[in-house]
């Protein structure tokens, strides 16, 4: 069952919705009219937390998010999370580099306005790049937010030393991070703490471990029963 969990000064719904097996990483890119059902159920059910980033099949996902929005004009129901901080659009599709300058920020955010058809709410950095401070990126998020670009800035994948040195440069909303039966590590490495001390939400992604603790997981599978792209 939908419950609401406060967020910065709104409340927002959990659980959320994770767009990325739409367009990346489990061995099906869907069309608009493959995916349109699946995203009718999670408004019905309440499930209107959603993520994307730029990374999902270079902004199709994004795009893909955008479109089913505005064809429904259901952009007043959800909540929308996106992310960069991938060079996506240059080299070996393969071997993306992660990249946290201000420069990549402020360009990738106008291609997510671009593709969603509007502002997100939420803009993470998808990766901490060890090449570029703190001070550079962190910056740069906090002004596309008070350019009005995002609601909110956040972290992924950080840790909890990365996420108190962040949030004393601006003011950071959230930090995502895996969390499921499967991996509990951000109970004891501190992040989880960190985020409570500082009022930052955490952000759970794959709490179903990618997809094994559903109901209708079949364990017999074997990797030759997956797509050559799919991560599982």
């Amino acid at each position: 069952m939908v419950k609401t969990l406060p967020f910065g000064d709104i409340h927002v719904a959990s659980p959320g919705f994770g767009a990325m097996g739409f367009s990346y990483g489990l061995g099906k890119n869907m069309s608009l009219e493959e995916a349109e059902p699946v995203l009718l159920k999670a408004i019905e059910l309440g499930c209107t937390f959603w993520d994307t980033a730029v990374i999902y099949q270079n902004g199709v996902n994004e795009k893909l998010l955008g479109d089913f929005i505005r064809k429904h004009n259901v952009r007043d129901k959800v909540f929308v999370a996106s992310k960069c901080g991938f060079n996506v659009f240059e080299g070996d599709w393969n071997n993306h580099t992660v990249n946290d300058s201000a420069s990549h920020i402020k360009e990738y955010i106008e291609g997510t306005i671009e593709r969603l058809g509007f502002a997100p709410d939420l803009y993470y950095l998808h990766r901490m790049d060890p090449n570029t401070p703190l001070e550079d990126s962190i910056p740069a998020l906090d002004e596309i937010c008070k350019a009005g670009k995002t609601k909110y800035i956040g972290l992924s994948k950080c840790s909890a030393a990365t996420l108190r040195k962040a949030n004393s440069i601006a003011k950071v909303d959230a930090v995502q991070a895996e969390y499921s039966a499967f991996e509990t590590l951000h109970v004891t490495d501190g992040l989880i703490n960190t985020c409570k001390g500082l009022g930052v939400a955490f952000v759970a992604y794959s709490p179903l471990g990618h997809g094994w603790l559903v109901d209708n997981c079949d364990f017999s599978n074997s990797p030759e029963d997956f797509a050559p792209d799919d991560f599982r």
